[in-house]
């Protein structure tokens, strides 16, 4: 015991990885598709060798790590946060604030119905509403108090604890109340619905398979004799199914495939589009040849492209395609993804800033396409630390100020700083995407790996009195916090449906999103069999990450009783 002791007391940075380490390993562990998640496995597994002495972590530390976390979340969240500000999103927009309110009003009723102190009602919230971010700013804004080393201590136990008790079930009532209790109390079939909205989305008629599957495109090769006198746009437009010309080989020299070019008997040419379509196409062309030679010249590409263009939220595929024009031409998507989720692709599909658009066709025009919708992500792009470190720097310095309210100062803190700087960081990069690269690879390593060093800290630091503060409270805590849980999702769900008249599926979809818990999404598309929920969630995901963060210093400001 000595020994541990003595590396507590001389390396506890040990204790931190080793912390961060088993909570990821146990955080994987899925029972029936179910897991409890990375963060929460890491408070506990900290909170418990917390037990073993007393850890001194230094707070910069801490708070590097925590304002990297939520640094990224804003950063990510930018574009599609300012996006939303508009009209074609309003509802979506309301639900997520429904959430945020209605949660704010519980947790400050129960603290001062219980008289809970400030840490223990920021715990509570960020533990029943799901939003791990919660507890750093919490933490900042009690840092800001002038409170003496030990209360400071006891606050940030308090956090702990209350997040420990209540996130679990919140996660969980979370999982369970969007795919089956909100069709409930809108007395809807969930199934019934997505049908109907893939209905709706393929412009009336019957929903097909292959409109919400994976499409697959290629290129063929034929020798003109029946589309012989006719020109490259007259050909395309009969064939249909937005199939290109993208190579003429006339008496084995190139001819650019303009829209205007005659075909010529004997001509060579290269058809690329979706697989039925040009093999339907042969008649109309002529015979069929071996296509290596021809499509040997034409480079092709697969190419992700993050939508950031504002003009573009919002909008349906097929509105977006006629607002590209004659850029789109030979370009196809192949899928649409959204917070990690695929999209059904239908004419009617809108689309939000964040998403993700798969891009396949010949090479020159999918670099075309791409730079008329946003930002090609290329494997190869590195972080601009430069402009990460500066934006970092600015939000910690914006937190630094505050402004007294009678006792009490209002401040962003160093984490709502680090929120609004990202926010703004993020847009910055959507309007000019030469600067600032933050890959996604690299956003998902420096979130994670933040917030794991800062719950891992607060855990080892606080354990003792965390755990004391469980043992005390945890029954009331957990009951609480699933009336937090329960009672915003409720409301936000009949107020959309009944008043805001929202669709039952992208409703579903934008609670998942505005509780910030992908695994939900999950579950409701697996409810509906059908990948619509997904449309409802960039929207309240940005928001609610936002509106659910900063809740922590209004808790701490409402509570604290000087």
């Amino acid at each position: 015991m000595d020994t541990i002791k003595w590396i507590i007391a001389t390396a506890p940075e040990i204790f931190l990885l080793l912390s961060i380490a088993i909570g990821t390993i146990l955080g994987r562990f899925k029972v029936r598709g179910f897991s409890i998640g990375t963060t929460a496995c890491t408070l506990v597994v900290a909170v418990i060798i917390g037990q073993l002495g007393h850890f001194v972590i230094p707070p910069i530390l801490k708070a590097i790590f925590f304002s990297l976390f939520v640094f990224t979340i804003g950063y990510r969240s930018g574009p599609e946060f300012f996006a939303s500000l508009s009209f074609r999103t309003l509802s979506q927009v309301a639900l997520a604030l429904v959430i945020g309110l209605t949660g704010l009003v519980l947790v400050l009723g129960f603290a001062f119905s219980f008289h809970l102190d400030p840490g223990t009602a920021s715990g509570l919230a960020a533990g029943s509403l799901t939003q791990s971010s919660m507890m750093g700013t919490a933490t900042g804004a009690l840092s800001q108090l002038g409170l003496t080393d030990e209360a400071l201590e006891k606050q940030q136990a308090n956090i702990a604890a209350g997040y420990a008790v209540t996130y679990v079930a919140g996660y969980i009532l979370t999982l369970l109340f969007v795919p089956l209790a909100a069709p409930w109390l809108m007395r809807v079939n969930l199934r019934e619905e997505a049908l109907k909205l893939e209905a709706e989305l393929s412009g009336g008629a019957a929903p097909k398979t292959e409109n919400l599957a994976y499409r697959k495109f290629q290129v063929r090769a034929y020798r003109v004799s029946t589309a012989a006198g006719r020109t490259v746009k007259s050909v395309e437009d009969q064939i249909g199914r937005r199939t290109v010309i993208q190579r003429i080989v006339r008496r084995g020299a190139d001819v650019e495939p303009r829209p205007d070019v005659v075909l010529e008997t004997g001509d060579d040419i290269g058809l690329a589009g979706p697989t039925a379509a040009i093999v339907a196409a042969k008649p109309l062309i002529g015979t069929e040849i071996d296509a290596d030679e021809i499509t040997r010249a034409i480079p092709g590409d697969v190419l992700d492209v993050l939508v950031n263009d504002r003009h573009l939220h919002g909008r349906t595929l097929q509105e977006i395609a006629a607002r590209v024009g004659d850029d789109a031409r030979g370009v196809f998507l192949r899928a649409l993804t959204r917070m990690g989720q695929e999209v059904p692709l239908t004419p009617e599909t809108r689309i939000y800033v964040g998403d993700v658009m798969t891009l396949v066709g010949a090479t020159r025009d999918v670099d075309r396409a791409a730079a008329r919708v946003g930002q090609a992500l290329r494997s190869g792009s590195r972080t601009d630390i430069a402009y990460l470190a500066g934006g970092i720097a600015a939000g910690l310095l914006a937190g630094v100020v505050s402004v007294k309210v009678g006792s009490i100062p209002l401040t962003l803190g160093g984490g709502g700083g680090a929120l609004v700087a990202g926010l703004i960081c993020g847009w910055l990069r959507s309007r000019r995407p030469t600067v600032g690269a933050f890959p996604p690879a690299a956003q998902q390593t420096l979130s994670d790996l933040g917030l794991g060093m800062f719950v891992a800290a607060i855990g080892l630091a606080n354990g003792p009195a965390a755990w004391a503060a469980i043992q005390a409270h945890g029954l009331s805590l957990l009951l609480m916090g699933m009336v937090v849980t329960l009672v915003p999702m409720t409301v936000a769900t009949i107020f959309a449906h009944r008043v805001l008249r929202m669709n039952p599926v992208i409703i579903c979809g934008a609670l998942a999103g505005a509780m910030t818990v992908d695994a939900a999404v999950t579950g409701c598309c697996e409810v509906a069999e059908s990948q619509t929920p997904v449309l409802g969630v960039a929207v309240p995901y940005a928001v609610g990450n936002v509106l659910l963060t900063v809740l922590g210093p209004i808790i701490v400001a409402a509570t604290f009783a000087g």
